[in-house]
């Protein structure tokens, strides 16, 4: 038999591990006597895990404490050199890397530029865009967000063509990327680790039950049922981009994954169409609507039809998320993305409104709170947890 028998002496060394590390993690630097505190361990036993968490390579020394009742007290840390884990955010247009010690502490980033018609081997380019991390160690895991899902049944890449994703469709997909880049790779859908981001540290912190948005050129979502994520038989739960929706062309129309259904309706390129419709200019459809907010705050025709076409916009979101309510009754709806964003908490209170017009229960509707890129925060998050469970069990004997 491997493995520790439930109850054995092993079994409960890693249980005392586990908490260890964990105190030390989430508060830092702590004693023996705060760590046999937080655990509820004797003090004997805490010196005996500490000795084994060291020998493990897992905890290191960190000065001493003085001034405290006693004798002086040595410090412990987390050894952030224990484990590295890193992520990628891959675009048509770039890979953007980053790389984390087993702390969380980011030691690492690299954004590489890609062209349309990128030269060399798609493994080539993911292991460049790492290597320009220059991660201080071997990475015991990479987590790589793209604008696409791997469909579980096949391993093949889906829901974007082989124009969006050049080099991605390819067999066994997730096995051949760890092989090519020597570590073991996880491959996720963007907006899926958004609302990892948001909800480990971010708007829906807290929160079981909700749906992220992401309006942008494009439109996709991400459902969080019972704290966890959904991905669907073909990990394409979420994909509400092709969701039919009242005045935009379906895929009969349009093609499986041409642009129809509510992304013909509210993606990027029918926003500013939209907004232009209503005299509101702008380069692109961010500015747009950051515009359409200056403008609304004025007085006279300019402003009223900049309002207008505001209330058009939240109107077209809200008929998507009605029907995404009515299925999942979410207790929260977290927005992000382009079309979003740059409207701040007046696009927002509108599109709130018209969900509340459409649908019997009212989700709260909050905007994302993740700074920076929540792409690459939510692949750091899932690669380092991932990290951390193997780690963190690494004293336990076989």
């Amino acid at each position: 038999m491997s493995g520790p028998v439930p109850g054995t002496p092993s079994l409960l060394r890693a249980i005392n591990d586990r908490a260890a590390l964990q105190a030390l993690l989430e508060r830092g630097p702590l004693t023996r006597p705060e760590i046999g505190q937080l655990t509820g361990l004797s003090k004997p036993t805490a010196s005996q895990l500490l000795a084994r968490l060291q020998e493990a390579g897992l905890v290191v020394l960190d000065g001493v404490r003085e001034g405290l009742p006693g004798r002086t007290a040595e410090v412990y840390r987390i050894n952030p050199a224990a484990a590295y884990a890193g992520a990628l955010d891959v675009t048509p247009g770039r890979i953007e890397a980053r790389v984390a010690d087993l702390t969380g502490t980011v030691v690492g980033s690299y954004t590489l530029a890609t062209p349309r018609r990128p030269q060399g081997e798609l493994v080539e380019r993911l292991a460049a865009a790492l290597d320009g991390t220059r991660p201080p160690g071997p990475l015991r895991r990479v987590v790589i967000g793209v604008q696409a899902a791997v469909d579980p049944t096949t391993g093949r890449l889906g829901y974007a063509t082989a124009k969006d994703m050049p080099g991605w469709h390819i067999p066994d997909l997730v096995p051949t990327l760890s092989r090519g880049l020597g570590v073991p790779v996880d491959v996720e859908n963007n907006v899926n680790l958004v609302a990892m981001a948001e909800q480990a540290h971010g708007a829906a912190h807290g929160n079981p039950d909700f749906v992220l948005l992401w309006a942008d050129e494009g439109i996709g979502s991400a459902l969080v049922l019972g704290g966890r994520m959904h991905r669907g038989a073909t990990g394409g739960a979420g994909e509400v981009g092709y969701m039919p929706t009242p005045g935009a062309p379906t895929a009969r129309e349009a093609g499986r994954l041409a642009n129809h259904g509510y992304t013909a309706l509210t993606g990027g390129a029918a926003v500013l169409k939209l907004l232009r419709s209503y005299g509101v200019r702008g380069g692109d459809f961010r500015q747009a609507v950051a515009n359409a907010v200056r403008a609304a705050e004025g007085r006279g025709k300019r402003a009223d039809d900049a309002r207008a076409g505001l209330r058009d916009v939240a109107a077209r979101l809200a008929v998507g998320l009605a029907a995404i309510t009515a299925v999942v009754d979410p207790g929260l709806i977290v927005l992000t993305g382009g079309v979003v964003l740059p409207g701040g908490e007046t696009l927002r209170e509108l599109v709130e409104h018209e969900l509340h017009a459409l649908t019997v229960p009212s989700p709260r509707v909050r905007l994302s709170s993740v700074e920076g890129n929540p792409v690459l925060a939510g692949a750091l998050d899932l690669a380092l947890a991932t990290v951390r469970d193997e780690v963190f069990g690494s004293t336990v004997p076989s």
